[in-house]
């Protein structure tokens, strides 16, 4: 550590001038010998000394990528060298493989235990790139992600949040035609026993958005129960109906660029081994549905323009496939402590 010298020539005996002289050499030696450490590679620092060189950060912390473009002060660069030396170098080489980026400490935020999060942000002339380190209270490394990298895409930006539960929350927005704006969320929490950052909830951009199933949790029993179609945005729901002989089936198609899409929700009757039918009084639509081991064909049985049967013989050429039962998650819900 360096110590800054002073000396200190006192003329006369006015006890009153060497008191007010002795307090202010001592300020300064003090404040001399806590001075943040340069993170520059000259001299060598050790993790809390590395955590205090970042700048302290409030909850919610937001950080939108107008901030990932904008120059960034050289009194906040760390060198590769000391960065790799808390961080494993294969975080960066992920996203920069042998380019050398200048490093930047953004902020820092200590949870309760002890745990601390550490934003920075790594740039070359063509790549920028928000990470978060994660760092416990035993001054170990934890976790390492990339939460933000610079858009070739016109149109699209990204905002990343950590709230008061440290969820981190990476959002996307995408501008359309006619003043239309989309967006989707990814919700992050550190999960110190697996050391990683894990994806716990997310909601994706726009198109490529999951049709909600309204009978989705309902018994699959019976035995063409389960989700048909291509996609996430084209579905044949048939599931279990507390009255026998029938099942509940859900019913959303649509075309992508166009304004072609129809849904329909409903009871309908096993009349065979493998075939299902909907017909309801009032209701100029019957469909029927025929099951077979390649997945299920929709015919419109009553109906003037015959719309349902035409959809899916467009979108799937006229068999919609069972798709794979989805995984049962479990949600890593961070509690208020």
């Amino acid at each position: 550590m360096k110590y800054c010298l002073f000396v200190v020539n006192i003329i006369g005996n006015n006890y009153a001038i060497q008191a007010l002289l002795f307090t202010v050499m001592m300020i300064m030696v003090f404040s001399c010998g806590n001075k943040k450490k340069k993170m520059a590679g000259e001299d060598d620092v050790n993790l809390q000394e590395f955590v205090d060189f970042f700048p302290e950060a409030q909850l919610p912390f937001i950080y939108a990528d107008s901030s990932l473009y904008a120059k960034t002060d050289d009194s906040l660069l760390i060198s590769a060298e000391i960065f790799n030396e808390f961080t494993p170098d294969s975080v960066l080489t992920a996203s920069f493989g042998a380019e050398k980026p200048k490093l930047y400490a953004i902020g820092k935020i200590l949870e309760k235990e002890g745990t601390v999060y550490l934003m920075s942000k790594a740039a070359t002339a063509k790549t920028k790139v928000m990470f978060i380190s994660a760092y416990n209270n035993k001054h170990e490394f934890l976790a390492a992600m990339p939460f933000m990298k610079s858009q070739k895409e016109r149109g699209v930006s990204t905002l990343v949040t950590i709230d008061k539960l440290f969820n981190i929350s990476k959002k996307t927005i995408k501008k359309l035609p006619n003043d239309v704006e989309i967006s989707g969320d990814d919700i992050y929490v550190l999960n110190s026993a697996a050391k990683k950052f894990m994806l716990v909830m997310t909601d994706a951009l726009g198109d490529d958005a999951e049709v909600i199933n309204p009978i989705d949790t309902l018994g699959r029993n019976y035995k063409f129960a389960g989700d048909y179609g291509v996609g996430s945005r084209n579905i044949i729901s048939i599931r279990d109906n507390i009255k026998p002989g029938r099942v509940q089936f859900y019913i959303h198609l649509e075309e992508k660029n166009s304004e072609c899409s129809g849904e329909l929700k409903g009871e309908a009757n096993i009349t065979s081994e493998n075939t299902v039918i909907y017909k309801k009084p009032g209701d100029p639509c019957a469909l029927q549905f025929e099951f077979d081991k390649n997945g299920v064909t929709l015919k419109e049985l009553e109906g003037a323009d015959r719309a349902w049967e035409r959809w899916t013989a467009r979108l799937m050429a006229g068999i919609l496939k069972r798709k794979p039962l989805k995984n049962n998650y479990l949600l890593f819900l961070k509690i208020l402590r």
